[in-house]
């Protein structure tokens, strides 16, 4: 093999290899991020967009998002999610 495809194949590993940390990087970022949301009302109120508290209970609450659309955000499992978008859960665990 000659230098100039060898260095040719060693950038485009380089680049594809930098691709996937950059992709990576930005996927840990925001499963942090929602994993913060869901671990207190006040984050995942914030996190959906709601301007407006329009009740709330121990295990839910309604807000309104600037559309001026009401949600229902609910408790499940000591964590906040949108209703109807509650996490599917097998053997104990849930994604």
């Amino acid at each position: 093999m000659n230098i100039k495809k060898l260095i040719k194949n060693k950038l485009v590993i380089f680049i594809i290899l930098a691709f996937m940390v950059v992709v990576g990087g930005f996927g840990i970022k925001e499963a942090i991020k929602t994993d913060h949301a869901h671990q207190s009302f006040e984050n995942y109120y914030a996190f959906r967009g709601c301007t407006q508290l329009v009740k709330r209970t121990d295990t839910y609450g309604l807000c309104k998002i600037s559309s001026g659309q009401t949600i229902k955000l609910v408790k499940f499992q000591g964590k906040w999610y949108l209703d109807g978008d509650l996490p599917v859960c097998i053997f104990n665990s849930c994604f």
